[in-house]
């Protein structure tokens, strides 16, 4: 029994079928991987991000895009779709079709099941890698957990954290704060059964 390997795309052809598709895909040495769907609570804190954003930087030169805006990271070869991305200044896009990001300011991420482990770990160390890139966020979504790693002038990572509904979290770089209650808008915890 033989398995045929899986041909090798280069970012171009990537870039070719992706603008095509149905669905959104990822892509990293050679292939493509399909992104799963996403939950309600997922979509709504996705949305609470970039309207607080979006309204705290509206007179600013800076832009805030949802999950469809790709990003690649140019030193690892990875295209993704962070969940929100922002960049002051100018942006700069891999070609004239203006849809993958290559110098974002702030990336944020919901956490699911599924995803936590990879955001956290190999998606954190791809991310480390974008030049341009002050601030990764993780939003948890089954609990309140807003954590922002901010990159330090030593190349290290400080940890802030908004672990309460009455939390505020500040984004250094966009020098906008924003509670936990508007990231959280909308969102119903469920409370763990009595043991």
């Amino acid at each position: 029994m033989s398995t045929a390997a899986k041909p090798y795309l280069s970012p171009q052809q990537y870039l070719v079928k992706e603008r095509k598709a149905e669905f959104k895909s990822q892509y990293f040495r050679g292939e493509m991987f399909a992104m799963a769907g996403a939950t309600r609570e997922h979509n709504l804190i996705v949305g609470n991000i970039v309207r607080e954003i979006g309204n705290a930087l509206k007179d600013r030169h800076c832009e805030v895009y949802p999950s469809d805006m790709r990003v690649k990271i140019a030193l690892t070869g990875l295209y993704t779709y962070p969940d929100a991305s922002v960049v002051c200044g100018e942006p700069k896009f891999e070609d004239d079709q203006f849809d993958t990001l290559d110098n974002p300011t702030v990336l944020f991420e919901v956490l699911s099941e599924s995803t936590e482990s990879y955001d956290r770990g190999d998606k954190f160390r791809h991310y480390r890698e974008i030049e341009s890139l002050r601030e990764y966020v993780m939003v948890t979504q089954d609990r309140v957990s807003v954590e922002c790693y901010q990159r330090q002038a030593n190349g290290g990572w400080l940890l802030r954290e908004a672990q309460t509904i009455s939390d505020s979290i500040t984004f250094e770089s966009l020098r906008v704060a924003v509670a936990a209650s508007e990231i959280y808008r909308n969102i119903r915890f469920v409370e763990p059964a009595p043991q």
